[in-house]
């Protein structure tokens, strides 16, 4: 997975060919933060330096920092699925926020273990 975490914050990393560094932006907030470096250990203490500043940026102006990920999303999706999933959940005795979520963790969890194997 191209993903390390700090501080609560997720980065999204990829390799430059063009550069030859890694590069890393922090997902799930509407600011941009990016940092990159050519070793893992550059790119760790670069993402963690990037958060660091972000927060005391942040701070100093007196605004709130992006958090990540509120915990709540909308999803969209045609009335007949809508539907099914809630049968599906009213079936199993839960209610459809519960059984969506035990289908995301599920599916993640899947595909975690396909790719440690």
């Amino acid at each position: 997975m191209n993903q390390m975490a700090y501080r609560g914050y997720t980065a999204h990393i990829q390799y430059s060919d063009e550069d030859d560094c890694f590069i890393g932006e922090i997902i799930g907030i509407h600011d941009i933060v990016s940092f990159h470096g050519e070793t893992v250990t550059e790119l760790h203490e670069a993402f963690e330096e990037a958060v660091d500043d972000y927060l005391d940026t942040c701070a100093k102006i007196g605004r709130a920092p992006n958090k990540p990920y509120s915990g709540q999303f909308r999803l969209r999706i045609p009335a007949d699925l809508h539907a099914q999933a809630a049968i599906a959940a009213k079936t199993r005795g839960k209610s459809l926020n519960t059984w969506v979520t035990e289908v995301i963790a599920t599916d993640l969890s899947r595909q975690e273990k396909r790719r440690h194997a």
